[in-house]
């Protein structure tokens, strides 16, 4: 765990571990928007507790930056009924993405309390978004501005972009990775996410301060090399796939993968099923 960064004025980073989760909050005269709530219940009152040491005025509101677990299994500590009663924010397809992979995931850890005995799982109530995004919506906090963005599929089809335009700040959540190798996490598009984080950096500007999902604050160039980086992955995946490797082979048939190849499995796997699909769609 780190102390808070101020990333600009009114805009603060704390990186919490385990997994080195970025946790930001935004000051607005009517109150705090913060994003993300960590991994389970416990560690998002651990935040309560050091929001209202840091900070003279309550949460209003939480984004959610994507669905996945590591950045919504906290929600219930903030949302309704809550003594925080915050209006969630997120992307309108956290309710399927929780039905399909956080659900049954939260349901094998729960079955099996050894895989991780440190974990609360039995103490997790799934907590999607109160208002739930399809498009871009622009929140004011009373004397700022932060639009909120929802993305076509990319890390997954839940990612939800935060820009505040007075400060030039982007919240991207896991659509870049600091402190470790990009994840093709569940629900992951392999072959679309480049072309989601270019469309990204051609509305940045070089001065632009950018949070990702972990990892110290970085820019619109780090930004513009991660999309390269998958880029490079999915054009490989798309040859593997044209001339008929398996997803092994596609993997075997190069050694300078910038991301360790045990964490690509799933990426060619899922890359090559989506590659049948919108062939036998005609696309």
């Amino acid at each position: 765990m780190t102390a808070w960064l101020t990333v600009a004025p009114g805009i603060h980073q704390r990186r919490y571990d385990p997994f080195d989760i970025s946790i930001v909050v935004i000051e607005g005269a009517d109150g705090l928007l913060l994003v993300d709530t960590r991994v389970q219940p416990s560690e998002a009152e651990e935040l309560a507790a050091d929001l209202a040491d840091r900070f003279d005025r309550p949460v209003r509101w939480v984004v959610n930056t994507h669905a996945h677990f590591d950045h919504t299994f906290g929600n219930q500590v903030f949302g309704p009924g809550t003594a925080t009663d915050a209006a969630i924010y997120g992307h309108a397809n956290t309710f399927a993405h929780f039905a399909e992979f956080e659900a049954p995931r939260l349901a094998a850890w729960r079955a099996d309390p050894s895989r991780e005995p440190e974990r609360q799982w039995a103490d997790v109530v799934l907590t999607p978004p109160t208002h739930p995004l399809v498009e871009p919506f622009m929140l004011n906090l009373g004397d700022r501005l932060v639009e909120l963005r929802p993305q076509p599929p990319a890390h997954t089809d839940t990612d939800l972009v935060l820009f505040v335009p007075g400060e030039r700040v982007w919240i991207l959540g896991d659509l870049i990775e600091e402190s470790g190798p990009l994840m093709y996490g569940s629900g992951s598009y392999p072959l679309d996410w480049p072309g989601v984080l270019d469309d990204l950096v051609s509305a940045m500007r070089p001065g632009d301060r950018v949070v990702p999902g972990h990892g110290r604050v970085v820019d619109r160039a780090f930004v513009e090399r991660q999309a390269a980086e998958l880029a490079l992955i999915a054009d490989r995946f798309r040859v593997a796939y044209d001339v008929g490797l398996t997803p092994v082979e596609a993997l075997a048939a190069h050694d300078d993968w910038s991301i360790p190849v045990d964490a690509l499995g799933g990426a060619v796997e899922r890359a090559f099923r989506m590659l049948d699909a919108r062939g036998a769609a005609g696309d």
